[in-house]
């Protein structure tokens, strides 16, 4: 800083002493041209300088308050000590002359008289000389706009340095959230519900462990391993349970904290990681959501792209470059690998992809029983029923549905938390919390009750279909009623869908209107089976062009982005008419065969609002029905 403002000063002093050899070679221009005379050079030239020659410029010729002034009345007004200060100006060629009462007069021509400048001296009349010779008008310019802008730029550039010193840019390349746990605690017995990850990275804590073992084979440890996994699977908890259990240094930090403004700066972070593991090493380098950096690159000059893309090819070059990183293991963590660049993917960078999963019954009833720990839970709470209630449901998801049923449990004002408290939280974060206050009139309240209790009524008597878990008219979100599903494990883990329980999703779906025809008539039905319908579409057109389904079309695929003709297109049309109609069909015998329980049902949906499973089961028990 002390350096920029020397420089400062320097070129202060030059302009300075420019202005006083600008101010003495125009009165040395004036003696030599028409105003010759043998006087000293007056005193008051001494402390001018050009900037107040500038100024002047600029009000003569913006000013337009002069009164014309004949050079006699001038010379007579100088005689009468009336004239107080007077400016040569356009090459000494005219004059500004000020009186003692501050009036300005102009003369536009002035005579050749050499004793102007001693009579003027004589009787003590102040005077300027704005010099304007077009031969020095580059000097002016230059003076004017590169001296001063190269003040202003000195002076921009300690303003910069002073910002950027405050922001810390000059640590910016090593100074970034990086997480470093060299005593990590978590192991595998900690990692519950994804045992199947576990037994793949079972083989990496064993080289951390014992890596001479592999290496007198010949053998090499993989460089990266890429956790790939829907979010809240438990990605991170594994790979610190890996670090535990080699008991190595763990590095932690997110793909978003090698992306900065400067260009350049994720590289140098990403240079600084792996010198810093090195140091600690054998580690472990976790870098979750890495596709903030690994993305495919491009060949288009996207905006922030080249800063991405630096990053990207720092960090391949240290996890397969020249350098040997042997006993450093980079493990990734995204839910979306597709959109990873493919160098990152190959051998010798990530070499093994590892899929975690979304537990399975048995995962989420450990899962349960971990996140019940440390919580008052009653003694007839049943976790494998609440396991059978949350298909799909991460680690995460169970943390989070405890959580919530220990805070309902508070608000109720109970000491223990319970099943009811469960299933209400349960239902609080898959459907939304309910609606109070809601007023719906009885009729309304009977439609929906009847639509409801059409669903559920053909979800039961379906043959190998989804279990009815709870019937509901309570307003939740944006739902006014619901059925809920419990599928089937097998089923939901391997994505088998056979043909007939596709088919028994669009019955069931169509249940709804179907039940509204039989008791209101086809006059009163409602838009109340909208989404039903949208999902009966999706899935018929998907067994007809997507699935093979189809006896007319027969095995194919047909993607609707390609082009087809008329005739296919009627074709499928047709083919989804025909499938809805016969699940349609199907849907409204088994209703009316079983008429009297969708009264029942439907009574005690008006009544309660809610019916549970057993209550379900109770009904049909005390019926006599008729399955199809």
């Amino acid at each position: 800083m002390l350096n920029k403002l020397f420089i400062i000063f320097t070129l202060i002093t030059n302009a300075y002493s420019f202005t006083n050899i600008y101010f003495y070679n125009n009165f040395l221009k004036l003696q030599k041209t028409k105003l010759h005379s043998t006087y000293k050079m007056p005193h008051f030239f001494e402390n001018k300088n050009i900037i107040q020659n500038i100024r002047n410029k600029i009000n003569i010729n913006t000013d337009n308050n002069f009164k014309n002034f004949r050079y006699s009345d001038f010379l007579s007004a100088i005689e009468n000590h009336e004239i107080d200060k007077t400016i040569f100006y356009d090459n000494n060629n005219k004059i500004i002359a000020i009186d003692i009462n501050n009036n300005k007069y102009k003369l536009n021509a002035l005579p050749n008289d050499p004793n102007l400048l001693k009579t003027l001296n004589d009787y003590n009349v102040d005077i300027q000389v704005l010099y304007t010779d077009k031969k020095l008008i580059i000097i002016d310019y230059v003076f004017k706009y590169i001296i001063f802008g190269l003040i202003i730029l000195s002076c921009l550039s300690i303003i910069s340095n002073r910002i950027n010193n405050n922001l810390g840019i000059s640590d910016l390349y090593n100074n970034f959230n990086l997480k470093t746990f060299n005593n990590v605690t978590i192991t595998f017995d900690d990692v519950i519900g994804i045992d199947n990850a576990k037994i793949e990275l079972e083989e990496i804590v064993d080289f951390l462990k014992e890596s001479d073992k592999f290496t007198a084979l010949g053998a090499t440890i993989p460089r990266g391993i890429l956790l790939e996994g829907p979010p809240g699977s438990g990605k991170t908890l594994l790979a610190k349970a890996v670090a535990g259990e080699a008991k190595v240094p763990f590095f932690y930090i997110s793909g978003s904290e090698f992306i900065e403004m400067y260009v350049g700066t994720g590289a140098a972070r990403v240079r600084t990681l792996f010198e810093t593991a090195k140091q600690l090493s054998p580690s472990i380098i976790f870098i979750d959501e890495i596709d903030a950096i690994g993305k495919k690159r491009r060949s288009n000059n996207a905006p922030n792209s080249d800063e991405r893309d630096q990053t990207l090819n720092q960090l391949l070059t240290e996890m397969d470059g020249f350098e040997d990183n042997q006993n450093i293991i980079v493990i990734g963590a995204t839910n979306r690998i597709n959109i990873l660049d493919d160098a990152l993917l190959r051998p010798g960078r990530f070499d093994r992809k590892v899929f975690i999963d979304i537990p399975n019954l048995k995962g989420r009833k450990d899962i349960l029983k971990l996140y019940s720990k440390n919580k008052s839970i009653d003694t007839d709470i049943n976790l494998n029923l609440i396991a059978l209630r949350t298909p799909g449901f991460s680690g995460a998801d169970l943390a989070n549905l405890m959580n919530e049923a220990a805070i309902l449990t508070a608000r109720y004002n109970l000491t223990v938390i319970g099943n009811t408290e469960i299933f209400n939280a349960l239902d609080r974060i898959t459907l939304g919390a309910i609606k109070k206050n809601y007023v719906i009139s009885k009729h309304q309240k009977k439609i929906i009750a009847y639509h409801e209790a059409g669903h559920a009524i053909v979800g039961t008597f379906t043959n190998n279909f989804d279990c009815v878990t709870k019937i509901t008219i309570t307003p939740r979100g944006n739902n006014r009623g619901l059925t809920l599903f419990t599928p089937d494990e097998d089923t939901l883990n391997y994505g088998l869908y056979t043909r007939h329980y596709l088919k028994s999703i669009i019955s069931v779906a169509l249940a709804g209107r179907i039940a509204e025809e039989i008791i209101f008539g086809y006059q009163e039905i409602t838009i109340n089976a909208a989404n039903d319908f949208e999902k009966v579409t999706y899935i018929a057109r998907q067994m007809i062009t997507e699935f093979g389904m189809s006896d007319i079309l027969g095995n194919v695929y047909i993607n609707n982005n390609h082009y087809i003709s008329l005739d296919t297109r009627r074709i499928i049309d047709n083919e989804v008419d025909l499938l809805v109609n016969s699940c349609y069909l199907y849907a409204k015998k088994l209703l009316l065969n079983n008429i009297d329980l969708l009264h029942s049902l439907a009574k005690l949906l008006i009544q309660n609002e809610t019916v549970s499973y057993e209550e379900l089961n109770y009904l049909i028990n005390s019926k006599n029905l008729s399955i199809i």
